[in-house]
């Protein structure tokens, strides 16, 4: 073979395992060249959606490039979501569904949110989250996870794959070997999993198989380091990991994919390319990008260090090449999965039964419901990380102006709330006098400064009503607690109906 034609063949290659973002609500020039080029995966995030009549009109523009290419998407159909990212999701997430615990109804919800995405062209979903919260500290996972018990996030993991894959989409187990116990969020940094071989066996790994015996093909690695198998390298660039244990102890033959290699737990380390090249040498077969960097000069980037590690000898061309081949081998299995599925309506109606059936009520006033007036809502927001969009609405106080007209509100975030700040008295408790007080919370117990504003406002208003939308702590002030198990729409419209006695 000449040397350009060695070249070329390296050049595609390297472009069929990568999955890049992009920007925009139409398809770029580059990127309908790069699938001409070899590109067989694109990613799709919310910049890219307006609707879901324009998404299927820009899934048929790219298909009509190569009918096989992956479409994915990161969409868990909770806190995360990209396809309802105007809107909220009107699903509850994983945390909701977990503690719920029928597994029926997390196959139903995973089966409409499939039959909506295999409408608008979705072949793979990043979802669902496999991930053990056996730390309620995590601020990566939290509510994303069905919950600390590794038996009840195994079944509700597969449920959730039989359900997604039974409409024609294909799931993605994540993040491998399991992210649920760190400290740190990967996004910005290195997060470590430190517990022992026999531990990682009985709380991190038994999601993984269940995943594999529901039948996931896709694989997601996890950036985080994992001593008691490699002690030097992040799961995503670690043989031992995704080789020794993900393929040869648990058997998983199908598609390794990255979390996103711009995240700083691996760029970090070696830059966004020397990440990618170690990826895909310690076995991951697609590489996903763009939730960030998503320019064609990142994909450019990228596909010459892959070819220059070839050149170099720094990666194996057997082994890009046997990566390329998985990447194959799963878009034809994906293809074949949507095409055997019609493509059927969505019931709305299962996402908002599951958010009811998820509603906590606890407290020493619970007979204080429904509310006898229209209240004032403050609600405190806190920083979110990346993976969840923060343009995405939350909250209660719109459901429950639509339910109970007159109620006001009021939104408070950490740098409002400085020391000797009037913030509380003036927008909160003052607007509150003479009628009832709703405080909206989001994970309070991992937020000190959410915390002291909850304890002022509860002790200022004793008789306040306290919505928990995140994980809910051991304990909080209010005369009642209602706990909605995650921040989706469908969680607020079931927190604003019980707040009306519209339920």
């Amino acid at each position: 073979m000449s040397s350009s034609k060695h070249s070329k063949g390296l050049r595609r290659l390297a472009l069929s395992v990568l999955q890049p973002g992009f920007v925009g609500t139409e398809a770029p020039d580059w990127v309908l060249r790069a699938i001409g080029d070899g590109l067989s995966s694109v990613v799709l995030f919310t910049r890219n959606i307006a609707s879901p009549a324009q998404v299927a009109r820009l899934t048929a523009q790219l298909r009509a490039e190569n009918p096989s290419l992956v479409i994915a998407i990161d969409e868990e159909a909770g806190d995360v979501t990209r396809i309802e990212s105007a809107t909220g999701s009107t699903r509850p997430g994983s945390f909701a569904l977990g503690s719920v615990d029928d597994v029926e109804l997390t196959e139903s919800v995973a089966r409409d949110l499939g039959r909506q995405l295999h409408a608008a062209g979705v072949s793979l979903d990043y979802a669902p989250s496999a991930d053990v919260n056996s730390n309620p500290d995590n601020p990566v996972i939290g509510v994303r996870s069905f919950g600390a018990d590794p038996k009840v996030v195994s079944r509700h993991t597969g449920a959730w794959i039989k359900g997604l894959q039974s409409a024609g989409v294909a799931a993605c187990a994540k993040h491998f070997p399991g992210h649920g116990d760190v400290a740190v969020d990967s996004h910005h940094g290195l997060p470590s999993y430190d517990a022992s071989l026999d531990e990682i066996a009985a709380q991190a790994l038994p999601p993984f198989a269940a995943a594999m015996e529901a039948g996931v093909r896709a694989v997601m690695s996890g950036h985080l380091l994992v001593p008691a198998y490699d002690a030097g390298l992040p799961a995503t660039l670690s043989r031992r990991i995704l080789v020794g244990l993900l393929r040869e102890e648990l058997g998983f033959d199908g598609l390794v994919v990255s979390d996103a290699i711009e995240m700083g737990a691996v760029t970090d380390l070696y830059g966004i390319g020397g990440a990618t090249v170690r990826a895909v040498d310690a076995g991951v077969d697609a590489i996903c990008v763009g939730g960030e960097s998503a320019e064609e000069a990142t994909t450019e980037l990228l596909v010459e260090s892959l070819v220059g590690a070839v050149a170099s000898g720094a990666l194996a061309e057997e082994r890009l090449a046997g990566a390329a081949g998985r990447v194959r081998a799963f878009a034809d299995w994906a293809a074949a999965l949507g095409r055997g599925v019609p493509v059927d309506p969505v019931s709305g109606d299962i996402g908002y039964a599951a958010a009811r059936r998820a509603v906590r009520l606890s407290g020493p006033s619970k007979d204080a419901l429904p509310l006898a007036a229209a209240p004032h809502v403050v609600e405190l927001v806190p920083a979110t990380n990346l993976a969840i969009a923060k343009e995405t609405p939350w909250g209660v106080a719109a459901p429950l102006r639509e339910r109970l007209p007159g109620t006001t509100s009021v939104r408070a975030h950490q740098d409002e709330l400085l020391d000797g700040s009037t913030f509380l008295a003036d927008h909160a408790l003052a607007p509150a006098s003479g009628r009832p007080l709703v405080v909206v919370v989001r994970d309070a117990a991992r937020h000190p400064w959410m915390a002291r504003a909850l304890a002022e406002l509860s002790s200022a208003r004793p008789d306040a009503v306290v919505v928990e939308m995140g994980l809910p702590g051991a304990s909080a002030p209010g005369a009642v607690r209602i706990c909605t198990l995650g921040a989706t729409a469908a969680s607020g419209v079931a927190a604003a109906e019980v707040l009306a006695g519209t339920r």
